[in-house]
């Protein structure tokens, strides 16, 4: 019987969140645990099906760029981080001017809830 090439992995890395020896040094996480990733699908999907809709997929960037953020306020040099940072709000920049062209009211609603903008 052949193994699979991940099994050699500690317990805890298949598909599932990184064991806490991977989170930051404050106990946070630069990414969204599994939880409140479900918890942010719950506040702001539009009905009972919807799982990739704009405004879910703003909200959960707005999350991770929040956690990125503070991650960076004390690792000044994770250039890695700070470039992926970079890619997220521009997902998410374009993401929001989309929502603004198709439902300008939703857009507003948005933003207010997030407060992300003026």
């Amino acid at each position: 019987m052949e193994l699979a090439r991940w099994q050699w992995l500690p317990t805890g890395w298949g598909g599932s969140p990184l064991p806490e020896e991977f989170s930051l040094d404050d106990g946070t996480w630069m990414s969204i645990t599994q939880q409140r990733k479900i918890e942010l699908i719950q506040e702001f999907r539009r009905g009972e099906a919807d799982t990739g809709s704009a405004e879910l997929q703003i909200a959960v960037l707005t999350e991770r760029i929040k956690n990125l953020t503070e991650h960076l306020k004390s690792h000044g040099k994770d250039h890695a981080s700070r470039r992926g940072l970079l890619g997220q709000v521009s997902r998410r920049r374009r993401l929001l001017d989309y929502l603004d062209r198709t439902d300008h009211q939703k857009y507003r609603e948005l933003i207010e809830r997030l407060g992300i903008r003026k």
